[in-house]
């Protein structure tokens, strides 16, 4: 049995808690706010984010950070991604050397352009920072439904033993030294189910959907790859797979704020209909900071920044991604 800190009450940590609460871990559970720490101590549920999940007895709840820290064997951060480096801060001198921190936040910083890996070991450098991404909605995970994601960590030994704590006979855990391949997979593809959110919201349909994400996982991996990803990753777990579910599925934050935006309302009246942090809106800065910075071509992510931040509207983004210039779809199969 391990000893296990969730740094975060949201959804995803509420479905981790359940998860390895049942792989007989003992959980301690953080949040800052007193009302939602009181919430689970009286029902074991997070009733605003994750309704029908209901805790085990065991499980305790705080709002001191040292206590869900301190003497922990594993410490899960489930911030949202604009938040993790406030927290990391906080929480680094609590954290002893070498201690096991895994981040299960999407995204990239805007204005660093860092990953949350790269963020939490800024803040923390004495911790062993490892990542847990892959097709995986809190609302299945916490009911049990079987789901395989990826461990991603610079030892082998420590993978392995993330993936000890993990795996389960409804949580199949991989594992894989590439950390940023996985980070850049889990953050943009936020951005393409927000294209893919819009188009539905516009009335079209399955070949539109196909599209954005085959040429979304496209765009993805030439930045990744040029990042410095392994191009295997991006055709994995952490790449397609999580983009396939993230663009198809109404659990999806980001999938269902386009679907609002390519309605007709506007990034504000979406975000405050979904009520929960659509991460992609945050990403989408730094994916076009680094598509820039490397030199990498990303038409579906340039037209999300427009119809986002500049007052594009959602049809007209579609048409000027269909009537760009002509192109070989993979450049890299040669004519006879």
């Amino acid at each position: 049995m391990a000893e296990i800190g969730i740094i975060g009450a949201g959804s995803w940590g509420t479905a981790l808690a359940w998860l390895l609460n049942n792989n007989g871990h003992k959980c301690r559970i953080y949040s800052a706010l007193p009302d939602e720490i009181e919430m689970f101590k009286k029902y074991h549920e997070n009733r605003d984010k994750l309704p029908g999940v209901v805790l085990f007895d065991k499980t305790d709840y705080t709002a001191d950070l040292s206590a869900a820290i301190r003497d922990k064997d594993v410490i899960v951060m489930a911030v949202p991604s604009q938040f993790v480096r406030k927290t990391a801060a906080q929480m680094s001198e609590f954290v002893k050397d070498g201690q096991k921190i895994i981040d299960v936040a999407k995204g990239i910083e805007e204005g660093t352009c860092m990953t949350m890996s790269q963020i939490i070991k800024q803040e923390i450098p004495q911790a062993d920072v490892s990542v847990l991404s892959g097709p995986s909605h809190a609302e299945e995970v916490g009911k049990g439904i079987p789901t395989t994601i990826v461990v991603g960590s610079k030892t082998k030994a420590t993978a392995e033993y993330l993936q000890n704590v993990f795996m389960s006979d409804v949580f199949r855990v991989y594992i894989s030294p590439d950390l940023l391949g996985m980070e850049v997979g889990a953050a943009l593809k936020n951005v393409i189910a927000l294209a893919a959110g819009c188009a539905d919201g516009l009335g079209y349909g399955d070949n539109t959907k196909a599209a954005l994400i085959t040429r979304g996982i496209a765009e993805i991996s030439r930045l990744g790859v040029a990042m410095g990803g392994n191009a295997a990753t991006f055709a994995g777990l952490t790449g397609m797979g999580d983009l396939i579910v993230t663009c198809a599925s109404m659990h999806s934050r980001n999938r269902r704020c386009g679907i609002l935006i390519g309605q007709g309302k506007t990034l504000e009246e979406a975000q405050a209909e979904i009520k929960m942090v659509v991460e992609g809106v945050f990403s989408a800065k730094a994916a076009m900071e680094l598509a820039q910075k490397y030199n990498v071509e990303m038409p579906i992510i340039t037209e999300v920044n427009k119809v986002l931040f500049e007052g594009k509207n959602a049809s007209d983004a579609v048409k000027d991604l269909m009537m760009r210039d002509k192109k070989i779809e993979n450049p890299l199969i040669p004519w006879e």
